[in-house]
C-alpha cells in the first residue's frame, strides 16, 4: 500500500454552521465514495476554510457524521490571495491504498469546479 493524497473543494452557500456543515457533508462524501476510502486507511485530513467561513468546524461534522472518532484532524484558514474563491471549504484526506496516484479522483463542487481542471 502507498501513502495517498485525495484534494476536494465545494464552496459553501453562507457563514453559518448549518451551510457549513452541508457543504462538509457533500464533499466528504464524495471523495469517500469515488475513491472506495475505508475509514481504517485513513492517516489524516485537512480542512481549510477561506476567511469568510468562521461559523464552525468541518472536522467537527466528519467525526458526527462519518465515525472519524480516532482520524487525526486539522482545520486551519486558507491563505488570503487577492481575487481567490470564497467561501470555499478545502479537503485533503491522506490514506493508505493500492491505486496509482493517476486514479486518485479528486473533487472539486459547485463553484470550486474552476480549480485544478487538469486534475478532473
Amino acid at each position: 500500500m502507498f501513502q495517498r493524497g485525495v484534494r476536494g473543494a465545494i464552496t459553501v452557500d453562507s457563514n453559518t454552521k448549518n451551510d457549513i456543515e452541508c457543504a462538509t457533508i457533500e464533499l466528504l462524501s464524495e471523495m469517500i465514495n469515488e475513491n472506495n476510502i475505508e475509514i481504517e486507511n485513513i492517516s489524516f485530513v485537512i480542512f481549510t476554510l477561506t476567511k469568510d467561513l468562521t461559523a464552525a468546524f468541518p472536522a467537527k461534522f466528519a467525526r458526527e457524521n462519518f465515525n472519524f472518532k480516532y482520524v487525526p484532524m486539522m482545520c486551519y484558514n486558507e491563505a488570503d490571495i487577492e481575487n481567490s474563491i470564497t467561501k470555499c471549504l478545502r479537503i485533503l484526506i491522506s490514506y493508505n491504498t493500492d491505486k496509482k496516484q493517476e486514479e486518485i479522483k479528486h473533487i472539486y463542487l459547485k463553484d470550486a469546479k474552476i480549480l485544478r481542471q487538469d486534475l478532473r
